[in-house]
């Protein structure tokens, strides 16, 4: 004896498949509730989740060394700018990948390693004396802040530029 899948016309109408047997479908205002509970569902925000940035760097001098990109949160600091990457300084442009990154407000700060020291060289009186730059263009003309270069992360998929310049004339 064959039998027809539940869903198939000759199943019969109204009923649907349960373990142990067939049990009725739920009746019209049921599946009304479900439907519009479904919907709702669909159009209440959700919980923050993690999300991705891509992080463009340009103005990037070929042959002048490594790419040092962080996520900064909270400050500009060495201790809120934990996580990073870095990459040769063979082309103008570099584009670094941020995957699963928590969402919230963050700070991007790159520069261009010229001495080979894995660190921003500074003057005495702290100007870089290394290609550097921040999102949002911060600190051009200015001691940059957190708030200047902050921006949201909240959806994956977002895109950032950060383009890298020279505070001081090459030596």
């Amino acid at each position: 004896m064959t039998t027809a899948h539940p869903l198939s016309p000759r199943a019969g109408r109204g009923l649907g498949r349960r373990q142990g047997g067939l049990a009725p479908l739920p009746a019209r205002g049921e599946r009304e509730i479900r439907g519009l509970l479904l919907a709702l569902l669909l159009v209440l925000p959700l919980p923050a989740q993690a999300a991705g940035l891509q992080v463009t760097v340009d103005g990037i001098e070929p042959g002048g060394g490594a790419v040092y990109v962080t996520l900064c949160q909270g400050g500009l600091s060495e201790s809120a700018c934990t996580l990073g990457q870095e990459a040769s300084g063979e082309s103008e442009a570099r584009t670094f990948v941020f995957a699963s990154v928590p969402a919230g407000t963050y700070a991007v700060a790159a520069f261009q390693d010229r001495d080979g020291d894995r660190r921003l060289g500074r003057t005495g009186l702290g100007l870089p004396t290394e290609p550097y730059g921040l999102s949002g263009g911060a600190g051009r003309r200015a001691r940059p802040s957190f708030e200047e270069a902050a921006f949201s992360l909240r959806e994956p998929g977002a895109a950032i530029r950060v383009r890298l310049a020279r505070a001081l004339p090459r030596r």
